[in-house]
Formats: structure tokens, C-alpha cells, sequence
């Protein structure tokens, strides 16, 4: 498996803060973060940890602060990724983090040292300023769901964003996020510690961000763990459209079954995606 290091001093020039990241050929390096090892499975997209059309999807092992953080399949012609996948291990005590947004170092081709460059590959926070959609840098990761504050910063890479309406996010999307949390927390592996295997999305929509970003149409979320009380394995699911909402709408978006949101994918976006080895129903 090829990996490719690179660090542009013209990212440091142009004033944009990177992280140091892989993009690799397959998931293999930062498997840890899916059940078993094993990414989803998503027609023309992603099959046996590769990308099937790596002109397009890059498979990122997102590294920060020499250690795997989590990992994320990003789709550069539509400049969002189509998932980011993560192990939550239960939340550490500390507060939001103040700090940059992020880009990759490796998305883009190397350009000459001291030259200003932009990049064709990935958003960047200009994309997001003054922007009339009225929408914000929405984590695919929440920092609300890391581990430790160093995990905490990984996630503010433009990587693992995706433009959300701002209503959408600070409200239905965040009470979903601390709800999730909250479930998770139950899920115990067989030696009692907090784990559940995460995957966060978006489905493509029809606009674009400074006619460059698209804006996704909906985005989900689902998790699959073991719960040891229960002695089973369990899972759930969540979507929702990408709107703006009223604070007293009070919108709440509900937890379905794992094969909910399959259908949901079926008939919006791909059909016969497998998102869990063996759909996380193990006997």
C-alpha cells in the first residue's frame, strides 16, 4: 500500500493551517475505525477498502498529532466526503476547542515553494465566507463525540465538513449528536469499556457553495456496537434533510432501524449500500 507524505510549505505561505495526513490506496492503515475492519460497501464507489474510482473518492486516513484519528472517504469533484467513520470510546471531560479549520496537505498537487495556490480539490474557509445559503462548516465527526481534546482538533479539518444550514446544525442535527451520545455510552465491549463503530454522511444535493462546494440534501448517521448488559449486538440510525429550521419548531429527529436507512439510500442516493460487516446482526 502506497503512502503519500508530503508537507507544502506553500499551504503556510497561502496562510492556510494543514494537517498531516494519508491518503492511501486502502483503508487498511486505519481500519481500526470500522467494525471488524471492514469499511462500508458502496456500488462504483468503494469496495474491499478501495476506492473504485480513484480519480474521485480518496480514501484519507485522517492523522493528527502522529496517531490515526479517524478515517474519511472524501469525493474531491464534490468537494464533501461521503463518510466519515469513527470509534467512540466515550466522551472526555473537556470544553470545544479553539482552532483552525483545517485543510489536507495531500488532496492537491504540490505547487512551487512561496506561491499562492488554491485548492481544486477540497473546500477552504473562503468557500464558506459570506456565503447567501446561510450555512456553516457542519462535522461529520462531532468533537462532541472524541475521546480526548487532541481527537477533538483532528475533526476540525474542512475534510470532514460539509456545508449545513445553520439552524440545521445548531439545533435538530446537535440534539441528535448529545442523544447519540448519550446511547452510546451503553454500549460496552467484552472488556467493559465504552465502544461503538460510527459513520456520518451526506447525499450529494443540487447546489453549490461559490459554485464550487456542494451543498448536500440530507445527511445520516448510524452506529453499530455490542452491548454487554444485553448481551447483544445493536444498532440505529438517523437522517435528515439538509433545511433551515425554527428554533420553535423544536424538531426532533428520530432514531430508526439500520435497514430504514438503507431503504432511505436505496431510493435517494445508491442503491445496495452495506454500511456494517453482516449489517451489525450478529447472533
Amino acid at each position: 500500500m502506497k503512502m503519500r507524505l508530503f508537507v507544502f510549505s506553500a499551504l503556510l505561505v497561502s496562510g492556510f493551517p494543514f494537517i498531516i495526513t494519508e491518503v492511501v490506496d486502502s483503508f487498511n492503515a486505519c481500519k481500526d475505525f470500522f467494525l471488524e475492519g471492514q469499511p462500508p460497501v458502496i456500488p462504483d464507489i468503494i469496495l474491499n477498502s478501495v476506492s473504485l474510482d480513484q480519480n474521485r473518492y480518496k480514501l484519507i486516513c485522517q492523522k493528527y498529532k502522529e496517531a490515526y484519528r479517524f478515517a474519511t472517504l472524501y469525493d474531491i469533484e464534490n468537494k464533501i466526503p461521503v463518510f466519515s467513520a469513527y470509534k467512540y470510546t466515550g466522551k472526555g471531560d473537556f470544553k470545544r476547542p479553539r482552532i483552525k479549520w483545517m485543510i489536507e496537505s495531500e488532496l492537491d498537487p504540490p505547487v512551487a515553494e512561496m506561491t499562492v495556490r488554491t485548492c481544486a480539490n477540497q473546500a477552504i474557509n473562503e468557500d464558506y465566507s459570506n456565503n447567501t445559503y446561510n450555512v456553516n462548516r457542519g462535522h461529520l465527526f462531532p468533537c462532541c463525540h472524541a475521546a480526548d481534546v487532541i481527537t477533538a482538533k483532528s475533526t476540525f479539518t474542512l475534510t470532514n465538513t460539509v456545508p449545513q444550514k445553520k439552524s440545521f446544525n445548531e439545533l435538530s442535527w446537535s440534539r441528535m449528536e448529545y442523544e447519540t451520545k448519550n446511547i452510546m455510552n451503553t454500549c460496552k465491549n467484552n472488556n467493559n469499556k465504552v465502544e461503538a463503530y460510527v459513520l456520518t454522511g451526506a447525499i450529494p444535493g443540487n447546489s453549490k457553495l461559490k459554485d464550487k462546494v456542494n451543498i448536500p440534501s440530507y445527511m445520516w448517521m448510524a452506529f453499530c456496537c455490542y452491548n454487554r448488559s444485553e448481551n447483544k449486538w445493536v444498532s440505529q440510525a438517523y437522517w435528515a434533510q439538509n433545511i433551515e429550521e425554527e428554533k420553535s419548531e423544536n424538531k426532533i429527529i428520530h432514531k430508526d432501524s439500520l435497514q430504514k436507512l438503507k431503504q432511505f439510500l436505496d431510493e435517494t442516493w445508491v442503491r445496495n449500500v452495506q454500511l456494517f460487516k453482516e449489517d451489525c446482526t450478529y447472533e
